[in-house]
């Protein structure tokens, strides 16, 4: 075990399979989360749901694959297109009960790290069309110590050196 949350999420490991053939062995891969960076800054996205900051991502649709699901979720949720998204690994939880998800339950989920110039925070608000989930943006440095952050989500940063 990596880090356990404090609802008593587990992430497990983050393994290093290739992202073309990690859908072919895992199964089923629900989901995909993204770190990004603005300089030597993580930009995190307050949840106004789970009322903690977080990396930005989510489930994947019916008949997407793990990229299609990370470029869907981070045009949603902060407005960029036509970036690169650099695959870091395939991520194994031990997850709660959730709204997802009555039962304790195992998933696997993308890891992707993303690395944005400073003008792209520009257009965050012009861009992105979920403006419900995502309330805010700051950048962990700003928010480390001082408020509540996904503690699977504040591990996953260091996976993305960028």
């Amino acid at each position: 075990m990596i880090v356990k949350d404090a609802k008593g999420s587990e992430l497990l490991e983050v393994i290093d399979v290739p992202e073309e053939q990690a859908e072919k062995m895992y199964n089923p891969i629900n989901y995909c989360l993204a770190v990004v960076k603005v300089g030597n800054e993580y930009l995190m996205g307050w949840n106004h749901w789970r009322k903690d900051w977080e990396i930005f991502g989510g489930c994947k649709e019916d008949g997407e694959d793990m990229r299609q699901c990370i470029i869907r979720e981070c045009k949603e949720e902060l407005g960029i297109e036509n970036v690169e998204f650099r695959y870091l690994g395939l991520m194994y939880d031990k997850m709660a009960p959730d709204y997802f998800n009555p039962e304790w339950h195992y998933e696997y989920g993308g890891l992707y790290g993303i690395t944005l110039p400073e003008e792209a925070l520009n257009d965050i608000e012009t861009y992105r069309t979920d403006k419900e989930e995502v309330e805010k943006f700051a950048f962990y440095s700003e928010i480390q110590r001082k408020e509540p952050i996904a503690a699977i989500d504040e591990k996953l940063l260091e996976f993305w050196k960028g």
